[in-house]
């Protein structure tokens, strides 16, 4: 199964940001703008994880969460990987609480890597992209490689939307498998959550 590490928006933050997309999804219908249901913001991609895993996964990734609150995001501007000039993925950045975002993301790292590392035996089951540097976005479209989006990226760079809690972390599935099914859309599921509870330190909150 393929899997990732996530949040998900809440519904008014999730539509707020498609209200002010909606103008831009019109007029570039040839993106494969992705469904406002599957947003999230990635914490760690795992990739193809043999259902042996899931046990040890369950069990590092509520360890990790369990030492992290609460934290306050919102989405503002736009971006584009590897560049808006040539891009695969059209991207709104993340904006707030991003320090302890960044040590969420490191913690969620730490532990799937361990626990695929404990799954494989060996240190061959590593967590896709975990070496990767963490740069907080949430995807929008993705696009045929090398397209020009450098008018969407200046477009959408005053967008700044209203904040929102990130309570929970999610591990989710890619239901890829019926996605010609669906007109090529991929289906996301949670297969397991865990709250986000613990007290900040004094000061850091």
């Amino acid at each position: 199964m393929r899997l990732f590490v996530g949040l998900t928006p809440p519904p008014p933050a999730r539509d707020e940001l498609a209200r002010a997309l909606a103008s831009s999804r019109e007029r570039r219908p040839a993106l494969r703008w992705l469904d406002p249901a599957n947003w999230h913001v990635t914490l760690a991609f795992l990739g193809e994880v043999p259902g042996r895993a899931l046990p040890g996964l369950r069990s590092r990734l509520g360890d990790a969460a369990a030492g992290h609150g609460p934290m306050t995001l919102a989405f503002a501007g736009a971006g584009a990987f590897p560049s808006a000039d040539g891009a695969r993925v059209l991207w709104t950045g993340v904006t707030g609480d991003l320090p302890r975002l960044a040590r969420l993301a490191g913690s969620v790292r730490d532990g799937a890597r361990a626990a695929l590392e404990d799954a494989a035996g060996s240190a061959t089951g590593r967590a896709g992209g975990a070496d990767r540097r963490f740069v907080p976005h949430l995807s929008l479209a993705r696009c045929r490689p090398g397209t020009d989006v450098r008018g969407l990226v200046e477009e959408f760079a005053p967008f700044s939307g209203a904040s929102w809690e990130a309570a929970s972390v999610h591990l989710m599935r890619s239901d890829a498998g019926t996605a010609a099914s669906r007109g090529g859309r991929v289906r996301y599921e949670s297969v397991a959550e865990w709250r986000l509870e613990a007290r900040a330190p004094r000061g850091q909150g």
